[in-house]
């Protein structure tokens, strides 16, 4: 339940990081979770927050966009918990262009120089995951610039973040797009793309 004053956007917070945004990393579960929590952490999501997600795509959160914790909710909303609640269909991706528009905006305006570095990785995330070759020369210099903020003992953990941020942006230098994405969307794969299906890792894309 809600303590009395709590803005209503903490509930995904506290849920996607628990203590981690205090501490620069939480607790290896909870990490866990992100990358590899399956179809129960999948399910976990759509029980808590499935309503929450349609009144996002909806544009139905706007109060949530003025303060730059909200908007990282918010953010993570539209581009995280998508991909859970719909992952392997095309809506997965149904909330990538306002989250994309809704990170643009906060850069201009320093909104994420006013989060915690973990909160600044994960409100980068929409960088990351667009196919365009503009944004993920921003998603890699954003990403980078979060390695020396943090603490040695969590600093691992942000080079895999500038790792994959350096990944996707080649995939999109070399295709355009990624062809993960190509069976869900109806797109033809061509045979370069076919090539690289067969070996590629397909984490966050």
């Amino acid at each position: 339940m809600q303590g009395y004053g709590t803005p209503p956007w903490q509930v995904v917070l506290d849920f996607w990081f628990a203590d981690g945004l205090a501490h620069h990393w939480p607790a290896d579960a909870v990490a866990q979770r992100w990358f590899n929590g399956g179809a129960a952490f999948d399910d976990d999501i759509e029980r808590e927050f499935g309503a929450l997600v349609d009144a996002a795509l909806m544009q139905e959160l706007v109060e949530w966009e003025e303060r730059p914790e909200g908007r990282l909710a918010l953010v993570l909303v539209l581009d995280q918990f998508t991909r859970n609640i719909h992952r392997g269909s095309a809506q997965a991706f149904a909330g990538d262009h306002r989250a994309l528009t809704l990170v643009m905006e906060g850069l201009a305006r320093g909104m994420d120089l006013q989060l915690p570095p973990l909160g600044r990785a994960f409100f980068y995330m929409p960088l990351m995951h667009a196919e365009d070759a503009d944004i993920q020369a921003i998603s890699v210099a954003r990403f980078a610039a979060l390695e020396p903020e943090v603490p040695a003992a969590v600093a691992e953990h942000y080079a895999v973040f500038s790792h994959f941020a350096r990944d996707h942006a080649e995939v999109i230098a070399k295709f355009g797009r990624f062809p993960h994405r190509n069976e869900v969307f109806g797109r033809e794969t061509s045979a370069a793309e076919q090539a690289y299906l067969e070996t590629a890792n397909r984490y966050g894309q």
